[in-house]
Parts: structure tokens; sequence; C-alpha cells
């Protein structure tokens, strides 16, 4: 189901002939890595998969010590030609070998020709410290659920795709492109979740792959787990997190449970390694470096807004909605662009971030601050008037640039307004379907071209 904007990412990387270092994908289980590794390889003359989750492909690796030897071992094992020539091998599940991880490195310094690819939900969580990644010989790809342009290819809207790419879209298309977004950020931009919905074109039968795609994740505890007192507490964790997404949370107690600040920390981590969550801390400065502050309270980012809908209730609410700003209090709004925004990076080390002022009794806060170029951007998700930005307006007042953006319903547009204590500054309106496009429309802002 991937569309052609993943795929370009491998061609890029696959383009580079014998300079290519083996590619790992990152990314939480059911978002589509073995798929998409599958659909790639029909641009190679063979292709050699492997799943370490099955024994004989997993011993090849402990009994072959030597990377051509084992390589030798792999084509006989799977019938395909030891030679030279534009092959693709797929290491699916590289987290059960700590041999297989170990071999990468070599992989990359004797069979130079040869394009390897591997994947692992929870490599950091299974590895532990079991197994040291070849520095600096191996590269990361993060792989998310679909961001709103790939959904729109993969629903058949070919040409709403297209005029997305116009900068700024043209008038004609926003309300058409407005209501294609809320159909995404009701369903949310899991893979199988999408696929069906493309194949019925209806909300209706989605709710047991939704059932499907939870109780995948309630089975995996076992595999984060250390013990089976934490694979209790994870899977308290996982089932109270969709109320709380979007918002700020406590570990101690979380879920009016009993479990302390360092066991639901521990889950939350654990959780985070696997991709499913990420926590998203505050930061009190207006320019960079970024550095959180991981002593405050942070708010939490699950792996996708349509599983949060899901399991709140709330499709039928958001489906009749006008603006997403109005339903389950602006969470979800909220959610759905922290969501775009992690698309938007191809680092599996990037972290989102939002803006608090230093002092611990305020209660200003901005929803997300964005790198570009030398400025730090304020990202507010907000319906009202320019003049409500309350918070973003201290942001401003702090900040070294006049430029911002709030995300919201509406129409895209550029105005030039002022604080509440009357610093000139340049405000984006930016609606939600442009979120995956930031930085052409941050290029417009900041070049004063609109």
């Amino acid at each position: 189901m991937f569309t052609r904007l993943i795929i370009e990412k491998l061609e890029r990387w696959s383009s580079r002939g014998n300079k290519n270092k083996p590619l790992v994908l990152r990314g939480a289980r059911q978002v589509g890595k073995t798929t998409l590794v599958k659909i790639f390889s029909d641009s190679y003359d063979q292709y050699i998969y492997l799943n370490l989750d099955i024994e004989n492909n997993r011993r090849l690796f402990e009994i072959h010590k030597d990377v051509k030897s084992l390589f030798e071992a792999v084509c006989l094992q799977t019938k395909k030609t030891p030679v030279k020539g534009n092959t693709l091998l797929f290491i699916d599940e590289i987290q059960s070998s700590p041999e297989a991880v170990a071999m990468l490195r070599y992989f990359y310094e004797e069979l130079p020709w040869l394009d390897v690819i591997a994947a692992g939900s929870m490599l950091e969580t299974l590895i532990g410290k079991r197994i040291s990644f070849p520095v600096g010989r191996v590269e990361y790809l993060p792989v998310r659920p679909c961001s709103f342009p790939e959904f729109l290819l993969a629903t058949g809207e070919q040409r709403s795709y297209e005029l997305l790419q116009t900068v700024p879209v043209p008038d004609f298309v926003q309300e058409h492109l407005i209501q294609q977004f809320r159909l995404f950020a009701i369903m949310g931009g899991m893979p199988e979740i999408v696929e069906k919905y493309r194949e019925e074109q209806s909300l209706a039968g989605l709710g047991s792959v939704y059932d499907g795609l939870i109780v995948s994740y309630l089975d995996d505890i076992e595999k984060y787990a250390k013990s089976q007192t934490m694979i209790e507490i994870i899977r308290h964790t996982i089932s109270h997190s969709f109320d709380a997404a979007g918002s700020h949370i406590t570990f101690s107690g979380f879920g009016n449970s009993n479990y302390k600040n360092r066991e639901i920390g521990e889950a939350f981590r654990t959780l985070e390694k696997a991709f499913l969550f990420q926590l998203i801390y505050p930061f009190t400065g207006t320019r960079m470096p970024v550095t959180p502050n991981l002593r405050r309270s942070s708010k939490l980012q699950l792996v996708d807004t349509g599983l949060v809908n899901y399991m709140a209730g709330i499709q039928s609410e958001l489906y009749n909605s006008a603006d997403l700003n109005d339903t389950y209090r602006g969470r979800i709004a909220e959610h759905i662009t922290g969501q775009e925004l992690l698309c938007l990076s191809e680092s599996v080390l990037f972290k989102l971030n939002y803006w608090t002022r230093p002092e611990y009794a305020s209660s200003a806060e901005v929803d997300f601050i964005w790198p570009y170029r030398e400025f730090l951007v304020p990202i507010e998700v907000k319906s009202g008037t320019a003049g409500k930005l309350r918070s973003l307006h201290q942001f401003i007042n702090r900040a070294p640039h006049g430029y911002a953006v709030r995300v919201y319903s509406g129409k895209f547009n550029i105005i030039s307004t002022r604080t509440v204590s009357g610093k000139p500054y340049k405000l984006m309106n930016l609606p939600f379907y442009l979120v995956n496009k930031l930085h052409e429309y941050l290029n417009l802002l900041i070049q004063d071209k609109y």
C-alpha cells in the first residue's frame, strides 16, 4: 500500500552504488516495514528475504562468522545465485540475532556491491547492552504511519496530491483538501487501515482492524518487558495511553494506578524505544540549540491518531465536526499536527518539543517549536483570531525574530500583526492539510514572497 514518497527515500539510498551502507529501518510494528521493502525489491534483479524469527534463518548467522561464507550459505538456503549483481538482501526481525547485527559492518566492508536492508521494531529494547551497532557502518531511516500526502496517493486522490505540491495551494482546491484531511485525521495513517478504506470506501468496517492492531501491541508486551511485573505495567500503560494522548502526563499513578514514578517511567521509555510513544518535553528558550527540560511535565504523542480516535470513541464526533479544534478539547488537532511534523524528519533521533516560559508558575505554553534555518519558529494549533494567541505572543516578544505559525481548519494566508505588547510579527495561518509542507511555506513566510 505504500506510496512512492517512502519508496523515493529508499531509491535515494540505493542510487549511491557501491557506497551504500546497510540501511536499518526503524518504526513501530504494523507500520509496514516488510511490505515496503517487498515493493522496493521490484527494482532489483534478485531479492533475498530472511526473517530472523525463523530458527533456520537465524542459525545462519550463528554458524558462519565470515560474511562471504555467510552469503554463500544464505544463497544456498534461499535458492538464490551468489554472484555480484543487482541484489537486495533484506534481514527482517534483526533484533532476534545479536550475530546478525554485528555482521552488518562486514557486509559494508567486504560486500559493498550488495544492498542490505534490515528491520526491527524494538532494537534498543530487546538488544539492551548485548549488542553494539557498528558505528559509522550503517544508516537509519524511520518508517512511520502514512503522512497526509501519502494518504492522498494511497486513496486515489492523485490530482489532489499534485495540487498540494503547488505553493501556495490554489484557492479552488482548499475546501476539498480540508475535507480530505478531516478524513485522514479520523482514520489515521496505519497502512492496514488505509488499505482497507481504499478497498471498501467506508469507515464503518475498520473497527476489527483497529482492534487487531491494538491487540498485536498488547501481545508483544513480553518482548518489551524484563519481568512479569513489567509486563503488567506496560500493558496498563498502553491501555491507558489513548485517554492521555495529546495531554500532559504524570508518571506516578498514571491511569489511576498505584504504580510509582520509576515503574511508569521505565514503561514509557521502553515504549518510546519501540516507537509506539513519544514523550514531548518543553523548552524555555527562543534560540537554538533546543535543550528540553526533562524535569518538567511531558505531553504524550502516540504512534497514530486513528488509534486514539478509535479507542476514545470519537470518530463519529470528528466526522460531524467542522473544526478539529472543537473535538476532544482540541487534543486531536494537536496530536495529528504532531504526527505530521514527525513525518518531516528522516532522523530516528528526532524529538518534538513544546515551549513554555522559564517561570514554573507560568501557564504560557506554545504547542510546538520547529527549527528552520537559523530560526526557532513557534507553532500554535488553535482556532480564533490572532489577538487570542497570548502564549505565542509571549514567545515572539522574547524571540530574535518575528515569525510564527498558527495551524487551524481555515484557509492559508499570511498576515502582518502585532503582539499584545506591540512587537510586529508575521503570522502564517496554515491549514492542517499543509503541515506536511511546512518547510516550503516557512520559506514563503521568511522570504516574504507571499
